[in-house]
């Protein structure tokens, strides 16, 4: 299949149907209504390898600079597109968003790669061990959420619109957490799932898999 070309002018973001990377940017373009021009690119297109050299998704076009990693590309939107500021301004806090991204990028959205990889390569193995290791970490960070509406924030951040699309396929990975003992996870999920943003942000396949969480 060949991938649809950008247009000349505006942003374009090449994004995966069903994919948490690329939802965590069409969040981002949703919370901010960054007006942008989006194409749904198929798993493994080797078209996308003439757009970026690491054939990834998602990738973001804007005249003539091209994005290929997921927490530069949010940050971009960020800074470029002033509404709606999902980043702190002030250095402290900023390090400390930033750092939060690098560790969840780290450990959780690597588990979730192993948990959420296609069939044929997966490690079944390995999924329990990623299962196992994420649930329990879900488990003993509950109190972050349970004193704030957002992650450890009064207001939604960047860290939000990383987290949401994990959450939302977390029994696609096969992770059930404990109703009481997590419920400020679960009230969380709740709060941010009904956000219009949110429910923007989803691609038609998203909606139609993760209905029942977004009643």
């Amino acid at each position: 299949m060949s991938v649809e070309a950008a247009p000349l002018q505006g942003i374009t973001l090449y994004s995966h149907a069903n994919d948490f990377r690329s939802h965590w940017i069409r969040y981002v373009l949703a919370e901010k209504q960054i007006k942008h021009h989006l194409i749904i690119v198929e798993d493994d297109d080797e078209d996308v390898a003439s757009l970026n050299p690491y054939n990834k998704l998602p990738m973001l076009i804007e005249n003539d600079l091209k994005l290929f990693s997921t927490s530069i590309i949010s940050e971009y939107l960020d800074d470029r597109y002033r509404q709606n500021k999902l980043y702190a301004d002030a250095p402290m806090p900023r390090a400390e968003q930033r750092q939060y991204i690098w560790r969840f990028e780290q450990d959780w959205l690597k588990l979730a790669d192993v948990m959420l990889c296609h069939p044929d390569s997966l490690d079944q193995h390995a999924k329990i061990k990623a299962q196992q290791k994420l649930r329990d970490t879900l488990i003993s960070l509950t109190p972050l959420f349970q004193h704030f509406p957002y992650f450890m924030s009064d207001s939604l951040s960047i860290l939000d619109c990383m987290l949401a699309p994990i959450f939302l396929r977390l029994k696609s990975m096969g992770i059930e957490l404990p109703p009481q003992h997590c419920r400020p996870i679960h009230l969380y999920c709740q709060r941010i799932f009904s956000r219009p943003a949110f429910m923007q942000s989803l691609t038609l396949q998203e909606k139609n898999r993760y209905k029942e969480l977004l009643t």
